[in-house]
């Protein structure tokens, strides 16, 4: 036990320092735009992507982040998803101080109290059993229209996000982020089985592969996104939320899934709702946030359109 949950509380670590300097890197690259050209567009990051690549922090960023993909990767080895997942969690406890040593002031006992509420309403929905399956042969026409749906509620949640202030904002590009993140684990899944299964031949022509590296690329554009135009615990915390939400969606309906019908699933799913919502209500009225997210709309990557 101690080897798996050392190794997944590191992975948590790794991955919210990997989320602070891609962060850091994007508010450096957006002080860089002496003009603003970049704030004129709806995804400021996408015309700023060519001077991340170019930076030192942006690649320690990503350095860190494959880390985080080892000792993941470690963890599950040696222990099981049930034990993992809900560790790997933590990564918003991580981020929260990392977020506020931006602005220069230590989170107050309101803020670690919403981070431990959204972090163990996460943690106690992962332990579910069957929470998040992905188990079995998937449907494809169904994964099809799965895909259409999430393009479909991406496209209107940046629609939406454009007229709305600095933390609604950030929070509407993060939930589209982790919708990306929970469709590139579908796809995942099912590219590694066809390797497996089927040969690199078999997989070249298939097209949840192609599809991967799509909603991956996206994830990660509007995951920076997120990260520069708002507060980085507050995205952290969406999504954390998200991802797994429509991971157990996806498993719903197109992986077969069944849901857990008996008390003690449900009353911890209900429990878990609870403590996201005191959480999500505490981070969102949160002054630290707010200061955060008012620093960041101003050096940042918030876009001027419909704001300004």
């Amino acid at each position: 036990m101690v080897l798996p949950v050392a190794l997944g509380f590191t992975a948590a670590f790794l991955f919210a320092a990997s989320a602070a300097l891609q962060r850091r890197a994007v508010l450096h690259a957006a002080d860089s735009d002496s003009e603003h050209r970049a704030s004129t567009h709806r995804l400021p990051v996408l015309w700023l992507f060519r001077r991340l690549l170019r930076q030192r922090v942006w690649l320690a960023g990503w350095m860190t982040n494959i880390g985080g993909f080892c000792c993941q990767a470690g963890a599950l080895h040696f222990g099981s998803v049930a034990l993992v997942q809900p560790l790997l969690v933590t990564q918003l406890l991580f981020a929260l101080p990392m977020a506020s040593a931006a602005v220069r002031q230590w989170p107050p006992l309101r803020d670690w109290l919403a981070a431990m509420a959204i972090s163990g309403g996460v943690a106690l929905f992962l332990s579910v059993e069957g929470a998040a399956p992905m188990a079995g042969t998937p449907d494809r026409q169904r994964l099809v229209i799965a895909v259409l749906v999430a393009a479909a509620t991406i496209a209107t949640l940046l629609q939406i996000a454009q007229r709305q202030g600095p933390l609604l904002y950030s929070a509407l590009v993060a939930a589209s982020a982790g919708i990306c993140y929970a469709m590139s684990a579908a796809m995942m899944k099912l590219t590694a089985d066809s390797l497996l299964t089927e040969g690199i031949a078999a997989t070249a022509t298939d097209w949840p592969g192609y599809l991967l590296a799509v909603t991956t690329g996206a994830g990660l554009v509007l995951g920076h996104q997120a990260y520069g135009s708002g507060s980085l615990s507050a995205a952290v915390a969406i999504m954390s939320i998200v991802n797994p939400g429509v991971s157990f969606t996806l498993g719903l309906l197109v992986f077969g899934a069944v849901p857990a019908t008996e008390p003690g699933p449900l009353a911890a799913a209900a429990a878990a709702g609870a403590l996201l919502v005191v959480g999500v209500f505490g981070l969102a009225h949160s002054p630290a946030v707010r200061s955060e997210t008012r620093s960041t709309a101003t050096h940042g990557v918030y876009p001027v359109r419909g704001n300004v």
